[in-house]
């Protein structure tokens, strides 16, 4: 029997080419492996966002979870007053089998908002698998739930069935929270930037650099604290789309209030930065100054190069970044890359290819893999970047990483390198 983790240099990757990725690497092919270093797999809500804290993302709404007792046992524990916002409805085998529970809802959602100290400003329904297998049609559901409790109720798929599809429950769930939203007249001042349902980074320069170009009204959905505040995000000139899941968001922006939008990229390469505002500046029909920005991130980065010129780093995929994207710019940087916890997608083929160039025998691995029970913690490593990495390298200096805000641009660049030293100094 093989007892070593599955394991792939990325220049044996990139020759097998983005057509052509090993089964151990596809999460589809394979049993899924619940380990302690990847347990948001199984369950999304276990850190961060998940469709069930990400669907109260509109100020003022609550949340009825139509499900059977397991689907729902950790809701109570959310933070930040999220459990509070929430009600059950839950199914006994006698509504799964036959769907009776269907004919429960409208009566349940009534009881539920009728229940609240304060009118809630919207209903979200989250439902499970077993509507999905039942082929619920939840949007007849929720006409019948708005005519009943007389405010707007919006579906929450909770469908671990569809994740690996073209439209999973964290794409679909980024639409739901902004379907509220009706057109209005447009301030020329004014920019949303959709992606996350954590706001960025207060000192990101991006922040600053729009508001030098006079755009002064910049929106976030996690910085509205009313439904006012809410409301507010369609009066918006454009959009600036800052992850791929917000796509389907940002068509719902575009065709249903006639807002356009820009998709920008999270870079740890700081060329790659300054290059992308430069087009997003001629995009908009303006000039960015970004050179004290580059100029501080690059500092940084060269101060730490020099102090630790021999570091080896291993990366995870639990990280706030594209795990690939970043090995790419650490290698460039100078820093060895032993290996990569992260499942490849074919975009990444991009840093994939440059990574065997510059980086060919670092390691990808999958945490998902059941083979990766029998890794060995490696102790060349000196520094691991992501939770996962650290579970994988208990002695090493670690680098969560992850945490809700979100880093964009050169203060992420500043941001992961004062992290570093700090891990590195204890």
């Amino acid at each position: 029997m093989n007892k070593e983790p599955y394991h792939i240099t990325v220049k044996e990757l990139f020759e097998r080419g983005r057509d052509n990725i090993p089964n151990e690497l596809l999460k589809d092919t394979h049993l899924i492996l619940n380990s302690l270093a990847a347990i948001d797999f199984n369950s999304p809500g276990a850190e961060g966002f998940g469709v069930k804290r990400a669907g109260l993302s509109v100020p003022g709404s609550i949340m009825l979870l139509v499900s059977p007792s397991c689907c729902g046992r950790n809701t109570a524990a959310l933070g930040q007053g999220f459990g509070e916002r929430f009600a059950y409805l839950m199914l006994d085998e006698n509504d799964i089998v036959t769907g009776k529970h269907l004919k429960k809802i409208p009566e349940a959602a009534e009881r539920f908002v009728k229940s609240r100290n304060e009118t809630p400003t919207a209903l979200m329904i989250c439902i499970t698998c077993v509507d999905a297998l039942l082929g619920t049609d939840m949007e007849r559901v929720c006409k019948k739930v708005e005519e009943k409790i007389n405010l707007p109720c919006r579906p929450c798929y909770m469908y671990a069935l569809t994740r690996e599809s073209t439209r999973p429950p964290m794409v679909y769930v980024r639409e739901t929270v902004y379907s509220l939203l009706k057109p209005q007249k447009k301030q020329s001042n004014a920019v949303n930037i959709l992606g996350f349902f954590s706001h960025l980074n207060d000192d990101t320069e991006l922040y600053k650099l729009l508001k030098s170009v006079g755009l002064s009204h910049i929106r976030e959905l996690s910085r509205t604290k009313t439904i006012e505040e809410y409301h507010e995000l369609s009066k918006a000139n454009f959009n600036i789309v800052l992850n791929p899941e917000a796509r389907a968001a940002a068509k719902f922006f575009n065709d249903k209030l006639n807002i356009p939008s820009i998709e920008l990229t999270r870079f740890y390469q700081t060329d790659k930065i300054k290059k992308q505002y430069a087009l997003l500046a001629q995009a908009i029909g303006v000039v960015f100054d970004d050179d004290k920005y580059f100029d501080e991130a690059q500092s940084v980065i060269e101060k730490f190069v020099n102090k630790y010129p021999n570091i080896t780093v291993s990366i995870g995929s639990r990280v706030n970044a594209n795990p690939f994207e970043l090995a790419l710019a650490l290698t460039r940087y100078g820093l060895k890359i032993k290996e990569i916890f992260a499942e490849p997608a074919k975009d990444d083929f991009f840093y994939v290819k440059h990574l065997a160039k510059l980086s060919p025998d670092t390691c990808v691995m999958s945490n998902l893999s059941p083979t990766i029970l029998h890794y060995a913690e490696d102790k060349s490593v000196n520094l691991t970047i992501g939770k996962d990495a650290a579970f994988y390298h208990p002695t090493a200096p670690a680098v969560y990483y992850n945490d809700e805000i979100q880093p964009f641009g050169y203060q992420g660049v500043r941001d992961v390198f004062s992290a570093m030293e700090n891990a590195l100094n204890g």
